[in-house]
């Protein structure tokens, strides 16, 4: 992990500074204590790393030798365009930043992901291998464990917990678990085939976050956004088929395809009087429902 984490601090230190020189690198590099060890970052050392990175990433450093001999990131869109690759240098890049700055421990203020390090792993393993797992899983809304064989078809982090989508052997169609519910888990021997035409990028495309139901079809959604909310809505999308119709300065129109589940439903309700949903008309009346529902809790203070 230590040596992932020096990887990724290169790679970041030159995608930040555009284009830098190695003595500058090794400046940068003896400066954080906790990596470094205070010792200057060798030329031999520089190039090892720098054909590990391509090894491992298919990140390419090349030097631009007109004016200085130069280092700069070749093929930015590698990291750009892959989101896994992107989320990890990124996140590195956080740790190693955090790293640098443990003396404000108590001022770095961050969000816990359960159960990601207990099962995680093992999950990421099985897919790999394409291995059959056992899981004793509790539901939260019930009150007793079950224990069933899944398939493991991809994971994914959505709202500071992880989940797995999976093939479950028993019922034969692909379910949604969170790890943090998982009490145990084992990877048997047995394998399974991933279907050659499963996407997970496409089979969440469609959805705002892990709620899925083929009973809920995609469609265009129309929202407004007033006042202050529209720059987070602009800074953060709340689906990746966002767009923006119309900025008036005192309101601001996106469209949206996606199926409006639960948890899309009620992020749009967490914004209160800020977001309206203009069309379709059945989102409208679902809205208006849940909005009654939460009125007639306070109405008689």
């Amino acid at each position: 992990m230590l040596q992932l984490q020096k990887y990724t601090w290169l790679i970041d230190t030159i995608r930040r500074a555009g284009k830098i020189s190695l003595e500058e690198i090794s400046d940068r590099w003896e400066r954080n204590k906790d990596l470094s060890d205070c010792k200057p970052l060798s030329r031999s050392t520089f190039n090892r790393w720098k054909d590990a990175i391509f090894s491992q990433f298919g990140i390419i450093i090349s030097c631009q030798r007109a004016g200085g001999y130069l280092y700069y990131i070749e093929n930015p869109e590698d990291i750009d365009e892959d989101e896994l690759k992107k989320w990890m240098l990124d996140s590195f890049a956080v740790s190693n930043l955090v790293s640098e700055n443990l003396s404000l421990k108590d001022r770095i203020l961050v969000s816990r992901i359960p159960s990601a390090g207990s099962h995680l792993a093992t999950l990421l393993e099985a897919m790999k291998e394409n291995r059959v797992v056992t899981i004793t899983y509790c539901r939260f809304n019930r009150s007793e464990s079950h224990k069933f064989s899944i398939e493991p078809y991809c994971v994914k982090l959505f709202g500071n917990r992880w989940y797995v989508l999976a093939h479950n052997v028993l019922y034969d169609d692909c379910r949604i678990y969170g790890l943090d519910r998982i009490e145990d888990l084992e990877m048997t021997d047995d394998t399974f085939r991933l279907p050659k035409d499963f996407s997970a990028s496409e089979y969440f495309s469609n959805y705002y976050g892990i709620v899925t139901d083929n009973n809920i079809k995609p469609l265009p959604i129309r929202i407004r956004a007033y006042g202050n909310h529209i720059p987070y809505i602009k800074s953060l999308p709340l689906h990746h088929s966002q767009r923006l119709l119309e900025d008036n300065g005192e309101y601001a129109d996106f469209m949206l395809y996606l199926a409006p589940t639960y948890d899309f439903v009620m992020n749009l309700l967490q914004a209160g009087a800020m977001i309206e949903v203009i069309s379709p008309v059945s989102l409208r009346k679902t809205m208006k429902g849940w909005v009654s529902d939460m009125y007639n809790l306070y109405k008689n203070d």
